[in-house]
């Protein structure tokens, strides 16, 4: 009897408990959604589930590019702790003819780490990703992360192609392709074809509480879109508008698409006051190519520049957070995993948690002008991009100090005033950046953060 009690205690739980609905775009850019003032794009679905959430203005990616925020998100650690502070393939293969040699980090996230995935699967979640992984290579891949199911993510970072049978040679040779999405038909678009694949799992269920992890390849290149959408936007095209890539555009108008199905597949099962949605991107946006543009904020992808690394971020956690409130309170990708434990109940594990960087976002969610106890936000990205040199950042507030490590050069701004960074304040108030270089530096220290070298051979 008592064995028979427990069991249904048990089980009563994981019944109470909320699903997560967690989907994360790629490269999406803070400005490219109408509910953060896009012009071009139209998103309003996206819009539309803003206005039954907490919208965050000042939220930050906890890396400039995807896989070290996206090992974030999993672990709650900041990459430079887990010295991963860059995407997979350029891991262990840095560039080796500039001033710096970037540190070698890791491609893997080690099974060490407890991820959220584990976390809930250990107390009776039904755990799936459906899309892009990108931490780590097969010994590593989500199934060996706390993912009951695993539909296409794999060591690398963007699809072949966006249209079925997404397979196709790449220019170094490799043959690359999304697995485990068979059975197609010719003019299947990715996009679409992931969100069905998230919607059986949500079917399947079964009443059983689940974390769908629906990780979409899109917005990220090859920069391809279906034809009518491309077209569409080509007619929509204004001199004056920012955002000029139709068939960027039209990508972020499938993705939207993707989110309306499955909100729509969540009130059809009548999940919706069950279910926490959140929705964010894994970076600011690509700028190269004129991609994107992520005005009003400077540069993109890569930079630590508030367009590289400002993202959307949105929250629904239903009976708690009032619909349509904004918070402008700074907060990152790290601070989504003691977020989930939060929302759950959950305590995670308690080694694991101790070197957790983020901070759980409950309060902001219950009244969302609070908040937080801290003052500032790190950054780490010892490496190169088109968009940048090696470069450490502190946000203080309204202030935001870069470090640049190839010659020291400081940049001050303040983000309050000066929200595209165009002042540069170092030289006019060297006491302020003295005092944030000491603060990032000794921060550095304490996390163990990798640095690069002189390449003596440049």
């Amino acid at each position: 009897m008592a064995a028979m009690f427990a069991a249904t205690t048990t089980a009563n739980a994981q019944q109470a408990r909320p699903n997560i609905v967690f989907i994360l775009a790629d490269d999406l850019g803070w400005s490219d959604l109408g509910c953060y003032g896009a012009d071009l794009h139209e998103t309003p679905n996206i819009d539309r589930l803003a206005k039954q959430c907490v919208r965050f203005t000042n939220a930050y990616s906890a890396a400039p590019v995807c896989s070290p925020t996206r090992a974030s998100i999993m672990t709650g650690k900041h990459p430079a702790t887990l010295h991963m502070a860059t995407w997979l393939e350029n891991a262990e293969n840095p560039a080796k003819n500039r001033k710096l040699l970037p540190p070698i980090t890791k491609e893997n996230l080690p099974h060490e780490e407890i991820t959220i995935a584990e976390v809930l699967h250990d107390a009776g979640y039904h755990t799936a990703i459906i899309g892009k992984w990108h931490l780590g290579t097969a010994g590593f891949y989500p199934e060996t992360q706390g993912f009951d199911i695993n539909i296409g993510g794999t060591f690398w970072g963007a699809p072949p192609t966006y249209f079925y049978p997404y397979k196709a040679m790449q220019a170094n040779g490799e043959f690359r392709y999304v697995p485990h999405l068979e059975n197609g038909k010719p003019g299947e678009y990715l996009t679409d074809r992931l969100t069905d694949e998230a919607l059986k799992v949500i079917d399947n269920a079964k009443g059983r509480p689940f974390f769908l992890y629906l990780a979409h390849h899109t917005v990220h290149t090859p920069i391809e879109a279906k034809k009518e959408l491309a077209e569409k936007y080509e007619k929509k095209l204004k001199p004056e508008f920012h955002h000029k890539n139709a068939k960027y555009a039209a990508m972020t108008q499938s993705l939207d698409e993707s989110v309306g199905r499955v909100l729509a597949k969540l009130d059809q099962l009548n999940l919706t006051k069950n279910t926490i949605v959140i929705f964010s991107s894994d970076n600011g946006g690509y700028i190269q190519q004129n991609i994107t543009d992520n005005f009003p904020l400077r540069s993109g992808k890569g930079s630590l520049y508030e367009g590289g690394i400002r993202v959307p971020l949105m929250i629904r956690w239903p009976g708690v957070t009032p619909a349509g409130a904004v918070s402008n309170e700074p907060v990152v990708s790290a601070d989504l995993y003691p977020t989930m434990l939060a929302m759950t109940g959950l305590p995670g594990d308690e080694k694991h948690n101790r070197d957790v960087y983020g901070k759980s976002l409950a309060p902001l969610l219950k009244q969302p002008a609070a908040k937080l106890d801290r003052d500032e936000l790190y950054f780490h990205y010892p490496h190169y991009y088109p968009t940048t040199t090696p470069v450490s950042a502190i946000r203080a507030r309204d202030w935001k100090l870069l470090e640049y490590f190839e010659d020291g050069h400081l940049e001050l701004f303040n983000l309050k005033d000066d929200p595209s960074e165009k002042n540069n304040l170092a030289a006019s108030m060297p006491d302020r950046a003295k005092e944030l270089r000491a603060r990032l530096s000794a921060w550095r220290e304490q996390v163990g953060a990798q640095l690069p070298t002189v390449n003596k051979g440049a």
